[in-house]
């Protein structure tokens, strides 16, 4: 599949944004205008070579850019830091460690916000960026004004984008595409989740849900979770959008629990919410159903050793550092660049064995573990 550049996409950009809220109503996808990621690899035979290629490299050891820079690169990154969470963090540092070691010469300007808070500080990091003539920017998207600002700098001619955390491409953009999505597929970790509690209760439970912030996230670890359990013996009783903090969570899983005290588990859409969740319970005695985690950072993994949380799916977390790296030195040496990437990964629980936990740790922080370790 080919990604159009320039200003070959703004008209295009027009044309399709208009269009595409049109067709909402008739969609039958929880996602509706976006391709799964296993919908797309399968639509475009060549993009999951691509993938798959990608996939080997970025478990391989690094070989060096073929081609001599005339000077570095600028690449900003536009992250939300502001979390329990350590993804984001890591993913910064596999980014470096990885550029480093491919011996590609680089200026890194990075700026931390909260997701879907500081939309202003987020625009104007955008479009700094696209003033500074930045190489590559690396941003999310999560909300309709996140979507506005990506379209606004996939027009410009000098800056390719990655977006990080998301691996649907958007329907609407059709070949006007970002240079690349990457992350852990939040469909994946999900439906992996939702095994997780249909093997833990085969004859049905009751469960309460806590979503992100309302956007895509929510839409993708939520919606899709209550979409992948049987609605005739698993009954959802209450849900709340939190504001996706530790704090918000606390005060909505008290809520699910004085509605509904009999609750098999609560669903939890990601590090603070879950960890919001735990600190709810223990404000209960009698009542202490399963809690999950998403991600497996730091903070889940200890929180399962200590038996406060029950499972989580844990990401490779610096793979998609690493798939960022390697997906600039493509674009450098003018080869052809995967639309999507995820990284994998593996089913966390209370059961699982401690020497299996360390060895996912060691593979899956191999980058960022060295440098938190010498701070």
């Amino acid at each position: 599949m080919i990604k159009v550049r320039a200003n070959a996409c703004s008209l295009l950009l027009v044309i399709i944004t208009f269009f595409s809220y049109s067709k909402i109503a008739s969609a039958s996808s929880v996602l509706v205008g976006y391709w799964g990621y296993d919908e797309y690899l399968a639509k475009y035979p060549e993009e999951s070579v691509l993938t798959s290629e990608l996939k080997n490299t970025v478990k391989m050891e690094p070989i060096p850019l073929s081609i001599k820079q005339d000077k570095p690169i600028k690449i900003s990154f536009i992250y939300p830091g502001e979390q329990a969470s350590d993804y984001w963090v890591r993913n910064l540092i596999a980014l470096e460690s990885r550029l480093k070691a491919l011996n590609i010469k680089y200026e890194l300007t990075t700026v931390s916000t909260r997701l879907n808070i500081d939309f202003k500080e987020q625009s104007r990091s955008l479009y700094n960026a696209i003033d500074k003539k930045s190489d590559y920017l690396i941003f999310t998207l999560n909300t309709t004004r996140h979507r506005k600002f990506i379209e606004h700098v996939i027009q410009s001619p000098d800056t390719q984008i990655i977006l990080q955390n998301i691996t649907t491409p958007v329907k609407a953009w059709h070949d006007c595409q970002p240079l690349m999505y990457v992350g852990f597929d939040h469909v994946i970790g999900t439906k992996l989740l939702a095994n997780y509690y249909q093997q833990q209760f085969p004859n049905g439970a009751k469960y309460g849900m806590l979503y992100y912030s309302y956007g895509y996230l929510s839409t993708a670890r939520g919606d899709v979770f209550v979409q992948s359990m049987d609605n005739n013996k698993y009954t959802l009783t209450s849900s709340f959008y939190t504001e996706a903090t530790r704090e918000s969570a606390y005060n909505a899983t008290q809520s699910i629990l004085q509605d509904r005290s009999d609750v098999d588990f609560i669903y939890a859409s990601s590090t603070d919410i879950a960890l919001g969740a735990v600190d709810a319970l223990n404000l209960f005695d009698d009542v202490q159903p399963l809690v999950n985690g998403w991600g497996g950072g730091s903070l889940e993994l200890e929180a399962i050793k200590n038996g406060t949380l029950d499972v989580t799916v844990m990401r490779m977390n610096d793979d998609t550092g690493v798939a960022m790296a390697e997906a600039i030195k493509l674009d450098l040496e003018g080869k052809k660049v995967p639309t999507v990437f995820s990284g994998d990964f593996e089913v966390i629980t209370s059961e699982t064995n401690p020497e299996k936990i360390e060895a996912l740790k060691e593979r899956a922080f191999r980058y960022s573990d060295v440098s938190l370790k010498h701070e």
